[in-house]
């Protein structure tokens, strides 16, 4: 086992950088036409509640579909071709939607996009890129360019269709497709290696046993419901806005003032979540809040500003939980098993996308806007009583420790009973062929200088912060 330093080369910094900027823009341009399609949709032939769902939805069904094929496509041939590929798709599928007259032209054109399923092939790449050391803060980079892009995509898009009409919507997304392809040429670096990676990609042969799992099932259902409920709630939220006497070219600033202080309120409830260890709590408090919102926003007879109190609390609900749900997936995934529980849960998420919008639409076009909100609301009661059930995850901590590439395979098996008597160490995973083990530590309770020991760290915990240099999640 070997020494090695947790600073950035400059190669992985080209390639968070790049990777980063690349899931961010794709998700930008397929979240900008959240706020905006259902208000523009009038001037769509054949545009009814239903269809403006779908058509805000179908992209997680392509998504949904696609990720795991593209993700194993890239092990094959290669992740720069698969990605290139992925956002051609997406270039064509903006294309196809911006020169649309029809919401069956816009319908087919997010479809496209959404087939340009390459998350999983950028995480892939990442993973290539980066050491075991490092890779735990580079996707942490990922995870955050994601949320910002959500927020920009919110007061970008209003502003756009404002502007220029729902079509500059669509051309701006297809442009940040080609400068993505100018980032991936140019900016990425190419791939020293290519690997499966357990801590990212998906392992069939882990998929009943992670499927099967009640506390990780209710994750995936908890991302599948919140991301169903964001995507219903926008057939109805921009008339909710208009119903204020909000002018449409004034929606951008509403998100963005929302959004802000929506990011300011979720902070403190992350930090109690993850430093006094009340995830659960803080789950619940959030599916409340979000319940709450909703039966506010249905029937809602007040002003502005009690609109935007009642969006503050759905947000803070929703930025909540985005942050604390992958946290606790993190903790519960047996050791080894991130990447497919990971995949499931992204798999789960988009769906709910897809749902949501045929859902809201649904309700929308059968009873009016009202009914948006309650049967959002109605789901949101459900899902906080299912996961009442669920036990608190425990507080452990991931530990990826390289091994020495030299060292016999049959050493290396050895490794893991070894790992295991380490006071603190509850998991245990060593994969000879990845030269890796996997931990899931308990930080409270572990013997740090006996791992130290066991790695030949030079450093101590108390000396680096780190163990033996390991990322921590």
């Amino acid at each position: 086992m070997r020494k090695v330093s947790g600073l950035l080369l400059t190669a992985e910094r080209r390639a968070i950088t790049g990777l980063a900027g690349l899931y961010a823009s794709r998700m930008l341009g397929l979240f900008m036409v959240l706020p905006v399609l259902a208000l523009y949709a009038d001037d769509l032939t054949g545009a009814t509640p239903l269809l403006v769902g779908l058509a805000l939805g179908i992209y997680g069904l392509t998504q949904a579909i696609l990720q795991i094929p593209f993700g194993m496509m890239s092990d094959r041939v290669g992740r720069k071709p698969v990605i290139a590929a992925g956002l051609l798709l997406f270039l064509v599928g903006s294309v196809v939607a911006a020169n649309a007259d029809s919401i069956g032209g816009v319908i087919v054109g997010r479809c496209l996009q959404g087939s340009g399923a390459v998350a999983a092939a950028i995480m892939a790449l990442l993973a290539d890129q980066t050491r075991e050391q490092v890779r735990t803060a580079a996707m942490a980079t990922i995870g955050l360019s994601i949320g910002v892009a959500f927020a920009v995509a919110m007061v970008i898009g209003p502003w756009l269709a404002a502007s220029f009409g729902l079509a500059a919507v669509f051309w701006f997304s297809a442009g940040l497709a080609l400068v993505g392809l100018a980032v991936l040429a140019w900016l990425v670096p190419p791939a020293p290696r290519r690997l499966r990676h357990r801590d990212v990609g998906m392992d069939r042969r882990q998929l009943t046993d992670i499927v099967t799992r009640a506390d990780l099932w209710r994750l995936d259902l908890s991302i599948f419901a919140l991301h169903l409920v964001l995507m219903a709630i926008f057939v109805a939220v921009p008339f909710r806005l208009v119903e204020a006497g909000i002018a449409v070219d004034r929606h951008g600033l509403t998100y963005l003032g929302v959004m802000a202080l929506a990011f300011i309120g979720m902070v403190p409830l992350v930090i109690v979540a993850e430093k006094r260890q009340r995830m659960k709590s803080m789950c619940l408090l959030a599916i409340a809040a979000i319940a709450a919102s909703l039966f506010g926003l249905a029937g809602l007879a007040g002003g502005s500003v009690t609109l935007f109190a009642w969006l503050l609390v759905f947000f803070i609900g929703f930025n909540l939980l985005e942050a604390t749900l992958p946290s606790m997936l993190s903790k519960l995934a047996p050791a080894g098993a991130k990447g497919t529980a990971m995949g499931i849960y992204s798999t789960s998420q988009f769906l709910g996308a897809f749902l949501g919008g045929v859902l809201g639409g649904f309700l929308a076009q059968q009873w009016g806007l009202d009914a948006v909100f309650l049967g959002a609301a109605a789901l949101t009661l459900a899902w906080g009583a299912l996961m009442l059930g669920m036990p608190t995850p425990p507080h452990l901590a991931s530990e990826v420790v390289a091994l020495d590439a030299d060292q016999p395979e049959d050493a290396l098996e050895t490794l893991m009973t070894r790992f295991a008597e380490v006071a603190g160490v509850e998991d245990v995973l060593v994969v000879p062929e990845e030269r890796l083990a996997y931990l899931k530590v308990d930080r409270q309770h572990l013997d740090e200088q006996a791992l130290a020991r066991l790695t030949r760290s030079q450093h101590t915990a108390e000396e680096s912060g780190t163990l033996g240099q390991q990322p921590r999640s």
